[in-house]
């Protein structure tokens, strides 16, 4: 049986479930002499985020991190539903699917290490960034062409968007 290309999962997309680091990050913390963990987000991830929450589509993530700087960034992007310090994400994934009554293959997961291996296993179009880890990008149906913090995010919205025909609804101008 012929494998169906991950575009023809577009089109059933209602949610989209991120990781944090390596995904709308590029992995790499900085680390204060205060202590405090700093990590950077591109912003045009942020507004493929903002533009897909405000079109109605379902938004979750789920981290290992715990930082509260990245949850007030997401929420400020109007993600609600924010799972930190998650060492168990199938288990916070399962939650938040039966709480939202979403079907699991209506679901993007974008993740990139070994932690997101579960719940990539049970989602309808389980993607990665181009530097995902091997065992990650083995089990995706979509490796970016972008690396996470660097537009991963973004280019995996926007191809959904564009297939159910909203992406820039609002910008369109008639000339």
């Amino acid at each position: 049986m012929e494998e169906k290309s991950y575009k023809e999962y577009l089109q059933h997309i209602t949610t989209f479930i991120f990781d944090v680091d390596g995904v709308l990050t590029d992995g790499t913390v900085l680390i204060t002499d205060k202590g405090d963990l700093l990590r950077k987000m591109s912003v045009r991830d942020g507004y493929a985020i903002k533009t897909a929450v405000d079109l109605g589509y379902n938004f979750c993530i789920i981290t290992g991190g715990s930082d509260k700087g990245v949850s007030s960034r997401l929420k400020g992007l109007g993600i609600k539903d924010i799972y930190l310090g998650s060492h168990n994400k199938i288990e916070h994934f399962n939650e938040y699917v039966e709480n939202n009554n979403i079907k699991p293959e209506n679901v993007l997961y974008m993740g990139d290490d070994i932690p997101d291996l579960p719940v990539m296993k049970c989602v309808g179009l389980p993607c990665c960034p181009q530097d995902a880890a091997p065992e990650i990008k083995s089990i995706s149906k979509y490796i970016s062409h972008k690396n996470g913090g660097f537009g991963a995010v973004r280019d995996v919205i926007e191809q959904v968007l564009k297939v159910q025909e909203k992406w820039n609804k609002n910008y369109d101008a008639k000339v």
